[in-house]
């Protein structure tokens, strides 16, 4: 019972049987709480259940949550690697009471759990509680029956938590293994404290007060939320002492040894558990919708991946290591968290993808700082301009390049380095906006209390009638909208789809004697209530009033192609290019559908064509869109693509489209998609599938737009019209013009080269009987041929001045050329037997300063400038034949 994934399922059936509601992890990217950019408590997905905003149907719930703490507040990423107990991702199990239990039976349930379940010795375990809680002190004594002695009251905010500044507060109390007196450190509160002999291991949180602007007041229902990382318990069990020895790192590090050849002994051993922890963060991160990026959640996973990396370089791997672990992962891990396997082959691209991108970077990276550090010793440091180079140039985090130096006890100037880093860390500051979903405001939670959640007709029906239940003016509650307000109307049943998982809100009208409103949009708030945003044109509407609600027919029928489409276009972008093609996003309008997707370089026009045919062939099946719902499992075991990251109920709809013509999959349903949104009921409504666009939205993602139905064909009715116009004006048949506009763009560059050239002859004096030497003067013991000439390109004149060269034999060439905006280009060219008397470069700045410019550069036979001040050009060469006379 000691294996990880033993202690995780022991620990969830225990509180299943204690009447726990066992809930699954939410995802890393919280849903609830813009303030986050990770999950790092268990209690996360319940914050709005603690506050009383959300009521759910349970009063008591344990999970095993998914927790990251590498950015922002809670960041541990220094340290991982090089301690016993760090980590970027760990599982934090927990249990939670929501105004059911408290102390009492909290305290019963976790030392019940800790020594019958887990058969933990009481001999080795001690308890902390806030100095000012006697009641769960005497608790500890009356159901544990330990000593006082073992009863540690500690004054400080260690026991007790609060959620910020106002709200749930409550003192905590802690449970510690005492790994025993061959470890050095004192109990908590010594001043031996910060030893690893005692290690804590649980943490109950007794959440009983809200903190308040005036002070504390007692909550009406006090509750319950506790954390115990599974890692640290793992270790306990498995009578270790360092978390990377339990059975789960024991296989990943394993892993590690045989992909690289290197035993996780000395150096290597650091090295070995970095791999281990960021392989399962990174994976995790992945598998819950997060890409590597510059910016945001994205900027952190890359940092993680990117410090894994290099410790993979250290170890020799002269390849992509870390997506060769991934399955090592899924086979500890997968069970517990399906989501790994369904992503594995995003995971896989992505790792790949990224350290292939890094190894570049890595060796430049990795040069600029061996070159900067060379004359440091031990205990020196590196200062922070160079370290914002490498970050800002070579993309490596102020970490990274700690981490680096850290084996040679190196230090790195931070102040220098947050000095050089303010502008951009502003800019990231002001471009990230929280995390997740955005919290919703109070007022929707009071009113889905009261009226319940919204029941949706629309996928039956776009006329229905409905009562009001409640009505929001400026955000707060009113009785009654009156004509011209715009407000929000919420109904105890609608037709109107709300705006979610990429498609747009319905709009239409509500109807009724003396009143009429217009529906502009529609959200879902508050897990089930739809706010319709409206404007009263005529009447007033109240409380409980009966509406007539209808739908605006063609604008949702034209949405209901694109979002089928999308799901045509999806599959047809996984058959061509492989099953790692994953949605990141969509916007499904009545106009035009797009789509977002997990693909590492741009698709070619041959690709994009065959994708087009693909879904083409599917509207020409003219097959039912067949929609059922299905247990969760049940429908991602039957083949139906999931989103990552998305939060399903325990029902979900799984609509199937067409049947697939090509590979292994023909003769199976073509697409199979959990998916909430409204759809066509046979693939030939869509009509026509035109993909009309392509690009990068980020690293590893791409975007492709498309068109159907009406729109589709007044596209291409456009391209086809513009065709016949271009094969009029071209006077050729339209399957020519390609032919003969290419033709036309040859000559159009002959010609242009032509007159070029024309035109250097005649500046340089050739043709209508001019002569080039005719310019040239002698200045002292130089030949000089000095000129103005116009109508020639700047990026000309230095072939010119070559040519003028060979002319002069031996000497030096002026040549100045202004632009249509009065702006000069200067070149000065040097025979090479006269390089060691004159340069080039001293000239060309002489000439630059005439012109009012400053510089220029080049060799010393030639250089080039440029000046503001065309109009100085003679000047310039005045100036350069005073130099040479001088």
């Amino acid at each position: 019972m000691t294996g990880v994934n033993d202690i995780r399922s022991t620990f969830l059936d225990y509180f299943s049987k204690n009447s726990h509601e066992v809930v699954e992890s939410g995802p890393l990217v919280p849903r609830n709480d813009p303030t986050l950019m990770f999950a790092n408590a268990g209690m996360n997905q319940f914050k709005n259940v603690f506050t009383g905003l959300e009521k759910r149907d349970y009063s008591r719930a344990t999970t095993a949550q998914k927790v990251v703490r590498a950015g922002g507040k809670h960041n541990d990423l220094d340290n991982v690697g090089y301690t016993a107990r760090h980590h970027t991702f760990f599982e934090m199990l927990g249990n939670f009471s929501f105004g059911d239990y408290f102390k009492d039976r909290a305290i019963e349930l976790a030392w019940n759990l800790i020594t019958k379940e887990y058969g933990l010795n009481k001999d080795r375990l001690l308890v902390t509680v806030f100095s000012e809680d006697q009641e769960a002190f005497d608790l500890w004594k009356k159901i544990a029956g330990l000593p006082e002695s073992k009863i540690i009251k500690i004054p400080t905010s260690d026991n007790f938590w609060s959620m910020g500044d106002t709200g749930p507060c409550g003192p905590c109390s802690e449970i510690f293994y005492d790994h025993g007196d061959h470890i050095w450190g004192g109990p908590p509160g010594s001043p031996e404290e910060d030893g690893d002999r005692f290690v804590e291991i649980w943490n109950l949180v007794f959440m009983q007060y809200e903190q308040t602007g005036e002070g504390r007041i007692d909550l009406p229902r006090p509750s319950i939320d506790t954390g115990m990382g599974i890692e640290r318990i793992a270790a306990v069990l498995q009578g270790v002492h360092d978390n990377y020895d339990i059975d789960l790192f024991r296989a990943l590090i394993s892993a590690s040894e045989q992909a690289t050849g290197v035993e996780a002994e000395g150096a290597a051993k650091n090295s070995h558990r970095v791999i281990a922890d960021h392989l399962r963060s990174t994976s995790f991160l992945i598998a819950d919708g997060v890409l590597p990026s510059n910016e945001g959640r994205g900027y952190v996973l890359r940092r993680i991946m990117r410090r894994g990396m290099r410790h993979a370089h250290l170890l020799g791997a002269r390849d992509p290591l870390m997506y060769k672990l991934v399955p090592s992962l899924i086979r500890e891990m997968g069970r517990s968290y399906p989501e790994l396997g369904r992503a594995e082959a995003l995971i896989t691209e992505t790792l790949k993808l990224e350290e292939t991108r890094f190894r570049k970077t890595l060796e430049r990276g990795l040069g600029l700082l061996d070159t900067a550090t060379a004359d440091l010793t031990e205990g020196g440091q590196l200062d922070g301009e160079t370290a914002f180079k490498l970050y800002d140039t070579y993309g490596f985090p102020l970490d990274l390049t700690q981490d680096a130096l850290r084996a040679r006890n190196i230090s790195v100037d931070t102040a220098g380095f947050n000095t050089a880093m303010e502008r951009q860390k502003a800019e990231a500051r002001a471009a990230w906006s929280g995390s997740g979903e955005a919290a919703t405001e109070t007022v929707w939670f009071a009113l889905k209390e009261k009226a319940g959640a919204t029941d949706f007709l629309g996928y039956e029906t776009e006329i229905a009638e409905g009562i009001v239940t409640g009505l929001v003016a400026d955000g707060a509650e009113v009785d009654k909208l009156t004509a011209g307000q715009d407000g929000v109307i919420i109904l105890n049943q609608t037709p109107f789809y709300g705006e979610s998982g990429g498609q747009v809100g319905d709009a239409g009208t509500m109807t009724a004697d003396g009143i009429r409103i217009e529906v502009k949009d529609v959200q879902k708030k508050a897990d089930g209530l739809f706010i319709h945003l409206v404007t009263i044109v005529e009447g007033a509407v109240a409380l409980n009033q009966p509406l007539e609600l209808k739908v605006d027919h063609a604008r949702r029928s034209a949405i209901r192609s694109n979002h089928s489409a999308t799901h045509l276009v999806h599959e047809a972008l996984r058959e061509v290019l492989g099953t790692h093609v994953a949605q990141k996003g969509s916007m499904v309008s009545p106009e035009r559908l797009r789509f977002d997707f997990s693909h590492p370089k741009p698709l070619s026009d041959d690709e994009l064509a065959v994708v087009e045919k693909y879904a083409n062939e599917i509207v020409l099946q003219n097959a039912p869109v067949d929609t059922r719902l299905m247990a969760v499992d049940d429908a991602i075991e039957a083949g139906a693509m999931a989103l990552f990251g998305e939060k399903y109920g325990d029902e979900v709809r799984v609509v199937s489209m067409g049947t697939a013509l090509h590979g292994s999959k023909a003769g199976k349903p073509y697409s199979l998609e959990l998916c909430g949104g409204t759809h066509v009921k046979r693939t030939g409504d869509i009509g026509l599938v035109t993909v009309v666009s392509e690009g990068a939205v980020a690293a590893g993602v791409r975007r492709v737009e498309a068109l159907t139905g009406a729109e589709a064909r007044a596209y291409l009715d456009g391209q086809d019209k513009r065709m016949k116009e271009l094969a009029s004006i071209l006077k050729t048949g339209m399957a020519d013009v390609p032919a003969r506009v290419a033709q036309l763009v040859e000559d159009r560059r002959r010609l242009e080269k032509e007159l070029a050239d024309a035109k250097k002859k005649l500046a340089m004096g050739g043709g209508a009987g001019g002569d080039a030497a005719s310019t040239v003067k002698t200045i002292g013991e130089y030949k000089l041929l000095g000129r103005v000439v116009e109508g020639i390109n700047a990026k000309d004149l230095k072939g010119m001045a070559d040519e003028a060269k060979t002319q002069l034999g031996s000497g030096v060439v002026v040549l100045i050329s202004t632009d249509d905006a009065g702006k000069a280009s200067i070149v000065t060219a040097v025979t090479k037997d006269l390089t060691e008397k004159v340069s080039a470069v001293d000239l060309v700045r002489i000439g630059s300063e005439a012109l009012g410019g400053r510089g220029g550069g080049g060799r010393p036979d030639m250089a080039q400038a440029g000046g503001p001040d065309g109009s100085k050009a003679d000047d310039a060469i005045k100036a350069i034949e005073a130099h040479l006379g001088a």
